[in-house]
């Protein structure tokens, strides 16, 4: 195997969701230092950085010339499904792997993607277990105009409609539109007590600034909660200290877990990226991905793929989240499920953390086969299916 191979990096740090492209790209190049620092390694991970800017089709040029003209075989990066899907025949044409490590919305697999980020079962089911257990039965949905909003607006409206309740809304807009007026006049008059947010980048920061100043001039809004399975650190500096306060998150990862490996994970991102710079979930998957690679190409002593794979499927990595490894019947990871509450110094409360790291169920088999969540009607977090405890 050449000691020095070479790693698409593919984020978009410009565009309608830069903040988290940012994130991604940082917490993937930290990791790549220390991987290249660290001497049991024979190699040197050669990264070759892409900027789509959030054009889809600049994710299919990119990575056609990486596969094709960079000698590249593996490449990190994607954060929207729509830009995955458009990247997935590129990958299997030219036999690549992508190492994608967004939270997304499950419902596929596929033998050249490895899948390091959280899905429905590791977000989606866990926020709304929570919801529906304390808060409201129906709920006021609003997301993008992509299948990361459709497939969990589908998810979150049989949820609610097997615990007796029902989506009171379901409205959309386009990736990147700030015209959220109509909607936030729609609050006013439906008051729901829990919102699913389920925009992303601009879009979502402008509704969480509109929504607090609707919620200032309506006393009716003032218990409302607004959730989402997306928001993290950085983001919520984006928002804004009077806007970014009280809304429910849930992530595998939040920079306020308390744990040594956590602690070492966050002194070295401020150093590499300012002592004001907090890493969010989606820095702390990019910045596993990495690693598990780097251990994967060790234990291969190749880049062939499905060699690969296959180390990658006997290795795990200790994550500042905790423990993390690839399930090999999905090419999906074991992450630890947690919900926070976001506060105004952009940081996140942990209320509940999973026991032990949750296995990946991208078709939802598992929790249907188990009851699922619809199972949990009166059934508080600490005692869900996956394992939530409480934090005090």
């Amino acid at each position: 195997m050449n000691s020095r191979i070479p790693v698409g990096i593919l984020f978009s740090t410009q565009g309608p969701y830069a903040t988290v492209g940012r994130s991604m790209r940082d917490g993937a190049m930290l990791a790549l230092e220390e991987v290249n620092q660290d001497k049991r390694y024979p190699f040197e991970l050669v990264p070759i950085e892409c900027e789509p800017a959030g054009d889809i089709a600049a994710y299919s040029t990119l990575v056609r010339s990486l596969l094709r003209h960079e000698g590249v075989k593996h490449v990190i990066g994607c954060y929207t499904s729509s830009s995955r899907k458009e990247v997935i025949p590129i990958f299997e044409k030219y036999d690549g792997l992508l190492w994608y490590p967004s939270h997304y919305e499950g419902f596929e697999t596929n033998n050249n993607v490895v899948y390091t980020g959280a899905v429905q079962n590791q977000h989606v089911l866990p926020l709304m277990d929570y919801v529906l257990a304390h808060i409201t039965r129906d709920v006021y949905f609003v997301g993008s105009n992509y299948v990361w909003a459709w497939e969990n607006g589908r998810i979150i409206r049989e949820l609610t409609k097997a615990h007796g309740g029902e989506m009171i809304a379901e409205r959309y807009l386009q990736v990147g539109d700030l015209d959220v007026a109509r909607i936030i006049e729609e609050i006013h008059e439906k008051r729901p007590a829990f919102i699913m947010n389920m925009l992303i980048g601009e879009s979502s920061y402008a509704f969480y600034r509109a929504f607090a100043k609707a919620r200032a001039e309506n006393a009716a809004l003032q218990e409302t909660v607004i959730g989402s399975c997306t928001l993290c650190e950085p983001e919520l500096a984006q928002i804004g200290s009077q806007a970014c306060s009280g809304h429910l998150a849930s992530s595998v990862y939040f920079s306020t877990i308390e744990t040594d490996v956590n602690k070492q994970f966050v002194k070295s991102y401020r150093k590499r990226y300012g002592h004001n710079a907090l890493p969010s979930a989606d820095a702390e998957a990019s910045y596993n991905t990495v690693h598990l690679l780097a251990l994967a190409l060790a234990g291969a002593d190749s880049v062939d793929i499905e060699r690969v794979k296959k180390a990658l499927h006997k290795t795990s990595f200790q994550a500042p989240q905790g423990m993390v490894h690839v399930d090999p019947e999905s090419n999906h990871s074991y992450l630890t499920v947690r919900l926070g509450i976001s506060r105004e110094d952009a940081t996140f409360k942990v209320i509940s953390e999973a026991n032990a790291p949750v296995r990946p169920d991208p078709y939802l088999v598992w929790a249907e086969a188990c009851g699922g969540s619809s199972a949990q009607t009166e059934t508080p977090i600490a005692q869900n299916n996956i394992g939530l405890r409480i934090v005090r």
